[in-house]
């Protein structure tokens, strides 16, 4: 298939495009490159059949010409940026993602697999919740998910269909990693700096997945046939790969030589808290085969922090921070506060973007 992605050069981006051309499809890409300067060692560029350097806000219909499947990533990525920016977070998460696939379904793109997020749940404390729970998003990130999934579920037509992969809390490594996701961060802090900073008390449960799986589960989602994946809601995840906070430090501090869990001044708790069952993606999509455990994501990410060497300015720094990142650009004027780039920037080229004040790694 002629696969478009959306924030192909993302977190998760640049892995899936991956998986996608070794899958056998070809690869239309879409990116505004807001982290080009997020890059986390070397990076090998996936061989894309086309790159588009857009804000998902200015797409249009000409750029999903003979695409047969999207797989819509872009987006605003996490709770502190929906809590710094709430109404750009809906325009862009919500707005932007139903005149995308309403541009889809004119162009005659049979599949629209939406990136969501198990983050809906919300507050469901120690419950177990399936795809048939009732929502309670307690961010402006999740409701604006929440959001776009109803009103995606709208267009569902004959020739459209929309699926919604609602993905777990995401860990592992990637060109474009982040180090504001609970794996990654802890992780990093022990390597760093040889403390497991907790943040919280520990005692909310989070749904965790690798990046790949992720990547997986969306690959499985635009092969599975129409009636399989029509209007569904899938849980991207093991459900053995629950944890509490607290657990995930405690294998952390038992994988990084020395290391000990610590609390930060005023650790409280924290009121996003759900355990998610993830049987129905497993029974629905028997090609998704997920491949990671949290035990093993801890290792790679030692090994590789380990070996390309990590400071604590790395992790919190504005380079792999989302929120400080963004922050940088709008305090250099180099995107407005709707997250627009400014008159003055030069877009990158796709093949080696380089934007004015930023170094290019």
């Amino acid at each position: 298939m002629r696969v478009f992605v959306s924030g192909h050069h993302g977190y998760i981006g640049t892995v899936l495009t991956r998986l996608l051309r070794r899958a056998g499809h070809s690869v239309v890409g879409a990116d505004m490159y807001l982290y080009d300067d997020c890059t986390y060692g070397t990076a090998d560029p996936a061989q894309l059949s086309n790159t588009l350097v857009k804000d998902i806000r200015e797409l249009t219909p000409a750029d999903l010409d003979g695409v047969d499947a999207v797989i819509h990533l872009a987006g605003l990525c996490n709770d502190p940026l929906g809590d710094l920016l709430p109404a750009v977070t809906l325009e862009i998460n919500h707005e932007a993602t139903i005149r995308l696939a309403d541009m889809a379904r004119t162009a005659g793109v049979r599949r629209f697999a939406f990136s969501s997020s198990c983050s809906v749940y919300g507050a469901a404390g120690a419950d177990w919740v399936d795809e048939r729970s009732e929502p309670n998003p307690v961010t402006p990130y999740a409701v604006s998910k929440l959001r776009a999934e109803e009103d995606l579920r709208a267009l569902a037509g004959d020739d459209f269909s929309p699926v919604f992969l609602r993905s777990a809390t995401a860990y592992g490594l990637s060109p474009r990693i982040r180090f504001d996701l609970v794996v990654n961060n802890l992780t990093a802090y022990a390597v760093a700096k040889g403390e497991v900073l907790m943040k919280s008390n520990g005692m909310a449960w989070r749904p965790l997945v690798h990046i790949e799986d992720i990547s997986r589960a969306f690959v499985a989602a635009i092969e599975a046939p129409a009636d399989t994946v029509h209007g569904e809601v899938f849980n991207v995840g093991i459900t053995t790969e629950n944890y509490l906070v607290r657990e995930i430090a405690e294998l952390v501090e038992e994988t990084v030589p020395g290391a000990r869990i610590a609390y930060a001044g005023g650790a409280d708790a924290d009121r996003r808290s759900y355990r998610v069952d993830c049987s129905k993606i497993a029974s629905k999509l028997p090609r998704f085969r997920p491949q990671w455990t949290v035990p093993r994501g801890i290792e790679e990410l030692y090994r590789r922090f380990t070996d390309v060497g990590l400071t604590v300015e790395d992790f919190e720094g504005p380079k792999y921070q989302r929120l400080a990142h963004l922050k940088h650009l709008i305090a250099k004027g180099l995107v407005d506060d709707r997250l627009r780039w400014a008159p003055h920037v030069t877009l990158p080229r796709p093949e080696r973007p380089t934007l004015p004040g930023i170094a290019v790694v």
